[in-house]
């Protein structure tokens, strides 16, 4: 498979012939099929080449609209705060080579920053890629978050609860922000423009304090969930200059799970 020539909307990259796509064909007026290019999203990245780590470069990208490929870009809204060694610095402002307090590790080096725009309004996507979470301060106590947060429709918070550790064998677990909408502390949010969202990447995984809370930097999570072979895994690791392969992701500091998952244990 091939991604040739896509045109670009609000982030979205769409086939030039039918501007939307909801399968891989659709019909022509002569009652024969033709094959279209899926939904693709247009990304912006930022990193440290790992032969220069003291240079930035930055480039777009072309990707496709599917899960695999959004959960690296959509965690962070603009605005959001995260601590570094010289104060709070919203995640638009961050570049390689910032050092970033982590809860796990203490300061780490800031190695990519991913970035793409969503649209409420983009005909297509996945409904969720239009949407944001925000969390009203103090929701999960004093100071978290404080002020409010707006997280991406990818970003995933660490979790404590009951059934964590029976499930997983771990004392927490990394659930989309999403999950916990509860439309009183947290909202779900369909921006009336384009907004820009981000994601963070380090040498390994880890949990960042962003407005108080902790969210997971990037990680495509376990190689055989991810799901891309060939063509399309060559395209997900151009995205990452500084990893040579997924294993040079590193593991993931804590297991994924849906909220739901926990429902069996009345713990959520």
């Amino acid at each position: 498979m091939s991604y040739a020539r896509p045109t670009t909307t609000a982030g979205l990259a769409v086939d030039p012939v039918s501007n939307t796509v909801s399968s891989d064909r659709f019909a022509r007026q002569d009652g024969q099929s033709q094959r279209v290019m899926p939904l693709m999203r247009k990304v912006e990245i930022v990193h440290q080449p790992a032969a220069r780590p003291t240079d930035i470069e930055d480039f777009t990208q072309i990707i496709p609209a599917k899960a695999a490929f959004e959960d690296c870009f959509a965690a962070f809204a603009r605005g959001t705060l995260l601590s570094t060694e010289h104060g709070n610095v919203a995640v638009e402002d961050l570049l390689p080579g910032d050092r970033i307090k982590t809860v796990d590790a203490g300061f780490q080096t800031l190695r990519w920053r991913g970035s793409t725009v969503l649209s409420s309004n983009a005909r297509g996507q996945d409904p969720a890629m239009g949407k944001l979470t925000r969390i009203a301060a103090d929701s999960f106590g004093m100071g978290r978050p404080m002020p409010d947060l707006v997280l991406g429709p990818r970003a995933r918070l660490s979790h404590r609860a009951n059934g964590v550790r029976t499930l997983t064998g771990a004392d927490a677990a990394l659930i989309f922000a999403r999950d916990f909408i509860d439309g009183v502390n947290i909202v779900e949010l369909t921006p009336p423009t384009v907004v820009q969202s981000y994601h963070l990447g380090f040498d390994n995984h880890h949990l960042l304090l962003a407005n108080g809370v902790e969210v997971e930097s990037m990680h495509p999570g376990p190689a055989h969930l991810l799901g891309l072979r060939g063509e399309l895994l060559d395209l997900f690791l151009s995205c990452f200059p500084h990893k040579r392969d997924l294993e040079d992701f590193g593991p993931a500091l804590l297991p994924r799970l849906r909220l739901q998952d926990l429902d069996l244990f009345d713990a959520a």
